[in-house]
């Protein structure tokens, strides 16, 4: 009898953190890069160098985020490819994938004044940033065909459960724009353009790997780029499900970050240290979603709804002990965090006043984790887009509107209840709908 562990055998739980533990260390990986990134251009003479690409990366990683939604419809369809064995299936979506990527990101890279106007006319800088940000923003979007790419190879790299090498692109990707940062910025005197231009090409040197990792694994030439309009419908319709998700998702995350501007800049700077704890959750709880994403599709592919069950399971216990670890870390250590990542005694004493709802926010949120990697490898788009948005309505809005007079604590109720509201519409659609989809 093989040896077990929380009744599932040890093999089973090596397949999970297979998966998983890949896109931990690409998780932790890139915002150490990032700090170096962000020390080069924090060590100029003038700090409004800093705060220009502050505000382009803002405006061009909520754009790249938001098209996250061709990395997630594509690994949920991969994954049952995958797991039927069907090569020409993997490759055809693929062939659909890139040319939405690169078809979207030429529109985005085309419409990129447009895109600088409204974006800082929303974000509203001092007028003496705006020149830097505009020129940070112009040169970032003519690398949305790559970047959009690389959501494409990471969606087929995870389908296949190939997560080392799509750890590796998120390593590349860091990698070569602070080595470029060093070339550009210290070497050639650039700044702001140099941060743009480094960015840029760490976005296709990633891409151009990406996409030779993917022909490799498809046995994939660009002669095989052919669209069939029916599948490529039906492509398009799950990214728009899941693009409505994120919408929904970035507004409400969104409003609680802009509305605490209202209660002084102390709350807006101690919300942004509270995120970070969102940060250290998502390091965990993404990986096991990676991982039920890439297993409960590939069970799907191979028409085993008893096996979907079984990943289902197994990958929720361990959202559980991840959720109750870091409860448990917060609880103990919640104010040493704070005091890493800031040293500024006011924010830290009201920092710590918000403590408790950082502490229950796992708990109440891995479900929300979880259930996105179950939706995306069964390729539900659909319930996606409406739990959130239910999720929204119900949890997010009444609690932000009800919570107004305890103005901060208001914002973080409306968080946790949404998030939690987030899991329980998921529970429940998927259970009403569950022998329709497996």
């Amino acid at each position: 009898m093989p040896s077990t562990l929380f009744g599932f055998t040890i093999t089973d739980h090596k397949k999970v953190f297979a998966i998983a533990l890949p896109m931990i260390l690409s998780n932790i990986a890139a915002p150490m890069l990032g700090l170096v990134d962000t020390a080069i251009i924090g060590h100029l003479p003038d700090a409004i160098y800093l705060s220009a690409v502050a505000i382009g990366a803002m405006v061009v990683s909520f754009i790249y985020l938001l098209a996250v939604f061709l990395r997630m419809a594509t690994t949920g369809y991969i994954a049952q490819s995958f797991g039927a064995d069907n090569l020409a299936e993997q490759r055809q979506h693929f062939n659909h994938g890139l040319t939405l990527a690169i078809g979207l990101g030429i529109a985005i890279a085309i419409a990129s004044p447009w895109i600088i106007d409204f974006s800082l006319w929303v974000v509203q800088p001092d007028a003496a940033l705006i020149p830097y940000a505009s020129t940070y923003i112009g040169i970032r979007l003519w690398s949305a065909p790559a970047a959009l790419t690389i959501l494409i190879a990471l969606g087929v790299l995870l389908g296949r459960q190939q997560s080392g090498r799509a750890m590796w692109l998120a390593i590349i990707t860091n990698a070569v724009n602070v080595m470029m940062d060093l070339v550009l910025i210290i070497g050639l005197d650039l700044n702001v353009a140099g941060a743009a231009w480094a960015s840029l090409i760490a976005d296709y040197v990633t891409a151009l790997v990406g996409i030779y990792w993917c022909a490799k694994a498809l046995n994939w030439t660009p002669a095989l780029l052919k669209i069939i309009p029916d599948k490529l419908s039906q492509y398009l319709n799950v990214n728009g499900n899941i693009f409505i998700r994120s919408l929904v998702l970035q507004l409400c995350m969104a409003t609680m970050t802009g509305y605490a501007a209202r209660y002084g800049s102390d709350i807006v700077a101690v919300n942004a240290v509270l995120m970070q704890f969102l940060m250290l959750i998502s390091l965990g709880l993404d990986g096991i979603a990676y991982s039920v994403e890439a297993l409960a599709g590939a069970a799907k592919g191979q028409q085993q709804p008893e096996r979907i069950r079984y990943w289902c399971k197994l990958t929720l216990v361990w959202s559980c002990i991840f959720a109750v670890f870091y409860s448990l870390i917060f609880w103990l250590f919640g104010a040493q965090i704070i005091g890493l990542i800031t040293d500024l005694p006011e924010i830290i004493n009201k920092a710590e006043n918000y403590l408790p709802w950082i502490i229950l926010l796992p708990l109440v949120g891995h479900w929300s984790y979880w259930f996105d990697g179950v939706y995306i490898g069964l390729s539900l788009s659909k319930g996606m887009r409406n739990t959130m948005i239910l999720a929204a309505g119900f949890g997010f809005l009444p609690l932000w509107w009800a919570g107004m007079p305890l103005q901060n604590h208001g914002l973080w109720l409306a968080l946790s209840g949404f998030l939690l509201m987030r899991g329980l519409f998921q529970a429940l659609w998927l259970r009403l709908r569950w022998r329709q989809v497996v």
